[in-house]
């Protein structure tokens, strides 16, 4: 019943609205009910009293006792306290003797009085003792019907009770109310649930449509379908979540792609050499290399297989990191003493290319704390990349410099074609090669540089690139110093 979000939607609201209306029903109820009551009691004690007062003051001057008053001149009394009562709305005043028994009814209301009984004997005890009456509720004897009594006391010319006056209502004010109440309120909620329910459909059709099309888009990525996007409208969360999809979508795409190059040219990069060894073999096993060229053959069969070693080594080294199985073992070392050795180790590429070089040092010596070895791997990765792809008698420079007290900097710099502006992003990720027609790069497996990112992530420091395309480029990565 509430799978989805919008019935999830629906009974929530229409749950906080019907809880929020019964909620403001119980306390207007409440506080109405009681003004009504204070202000409705308020009113009929003053008609009793004045009432009673009325009498009194015509007892002063009447020397008969009360019935014979009310016998004597009862239409005028009944005026009288018909208009005085009339404040009390559809109240009523009964005037009695002193036994209780009634002498005269006026007032407004439908009043039906039980004639065949008597006024209750403790109400007439509560007068006689207290002078004063009032209740809000259930009575009893010729009073059953009224839900509110407030009676007096009504004396003589000498200060004795002669009767009583009593100011009655039959009305059930809080039912009334209450009625009142529940209809506007069951109005009112009627409109609001139904304005409820329109805002939260469109509300709802608003959030749950863009999920629909996130939820289409990644059954069709699992399925393979790498270029699926969704719209991305807006900028509230729902907008940043179609955003971060489509972000991951492009990653995937991306890596997807790349592992497709990396397996086309790790195929290419292991047949060429297996098809040139295979055929020089051949071609000495059939006699159709001369035994003096045996010696040069063989030369070309050795590095091919050396060609292979590499690949098959970098290849290893991914799987290990990947593995999380190459551990770091951080020692001290001096940074420029192996960037020295590896300048050495490439001077026969370099003199080949005609490079200028510059090696700039701001101390002769300068400690690093960091694995030796895979410091190594990633400098030397970075000056094979650099002689590999720099302009035939262009420049390559190796700057190391302190940035910080603690923390050294490493530069490697070439002239040549740089990367272009939209391969910045992608350079250090795996199975990625900027160089989509292989015409440079014919050795290389792509990994070089995601392997050094992954050296130093683990070393907790920073390697990035600077290029200016078809002019320069410069590698840069930092270590933690002595």
């Amino acid at each position: 019943m509430f799978k989805s979000l919008f019935s999830k939607y629906v009974s929530a609201f229409m749950l906080i609205i019907v809880l929020s209306f019964i909620l403001v029903v119980i306390i207007t109820a409440s506080v109405i009910g009681r003004y009504s009551e204070t202000t409705k009691q308020d009113v009929m004690e003053s008609a009793a009293l004045a009432s009673a007062g009325y009498l009194s003051d015509r007892m002063e001057n009447f020397a008969g006792d009360l019935s014979r008053l009310i016998d004597t001149d009862g239409e005028d009394i009944e005026s009288t306290l018909s208009l005085m009562v009339s404040s009390a709305g559809d109240s009523s005043v009964l005037v009695a003797d002193k036994s209780g028994a009634p002498l005269a009814v006026a007032g407004n209301g439908e009043n039906r009085l039980n004639m065949n009984k008597e006024i209750d004997g403790d109400l007439l005890a509560s007068l006689d003792r207290e002078g004063e009456y009032l209740n809000f509720g259930a009575s009893s004897g010729m009073l059953e019907h009224a839900k509110a009594v407030s009676a007096r006391t009504v004396e003589n010319s000498s200060g004795e009770v002669c009767g009583y006056v009593f100011v009655y209502s039959e009305s059930e004010m809080m039912q009334k109310l209450m009625e009142v109440i529940v209809r506007v309120v069951m109005g009112s909620i009627i409109w609001v649930l139904l304005a409820a329910l329109i805002a939260v459909y469109f509300i709802s059709e608003r959030v749950i449509a863009p999920l629909r099309e996130i939820s289409s888009a990644a059954k069709r990525f699992a399925s393979g379908k790498f270029d699926t996007r969704v719209p991305v409208r807006g900028s509230d969360e729902v907008a940043e979540l179609a955003l971060a999809f489509n972000n991951m979508a492009e990653s995937l795409d991306n890596y997807d792609n790349m592992r497709n190059k990396f397996m086309s040219d790790v195929s290419h990069d292991l047949r060429s050499p297996m098809t040139s060894i295979s055929g020089f073999i051949d071609g000495i096993l059939d006699g159709v290399i001369p035994p003096d060229k045996h010696e040069y053959y063989l030369q070309m069969v050795s590095s091919e297989i050396k060609r292979l070693s590499r690949l098959v080594s970098t290849l290893l080294d991914l799987s290990r990191i990947q593995a999380g199985e190459r551990k770091f073992t951080m020692t001290d070392f001096d940074v420029c003493e192996m960037a020295r050795q590896i300048l050495i180790s490439f001077e026969q590429k370099i003199n080949a290319k005609g490079l200028d070089v510059s090696f700039e040092l701001e101390e002769d010596r300068m400690i690093a704390n960091a694995d030796s070895d895979a410091v190594y791997q990633v400098l030397y990765n970075l000056c094979d990349n650099a002689v590999k792809f720099a302009s035939e008698k262009g420049r390559l420079s190796i700057r190391v410099k302190r940035i910080k007290s603690k923390r050294l900097q490493v530069d490697v710099y070439n002239d040549g074609s740089g990367i272009a502006e939209a391969d910045i992003n992608y350079v250090f990720e795996r199975f990625y090669k900027s160089d989509k027609s292989r015409g440079l790069n014919k050795s290389g497996a792509g990994l070089g540089l995601f392997i050094s990112k992954t050296i130093m992530d683990a070393h907790g420091q920073r390697i990035w690139v600077e290029s200016e395309y078809g002019k320069n480029c410069c590698f840069s990565f930092t270590l933690d110093a002595e």
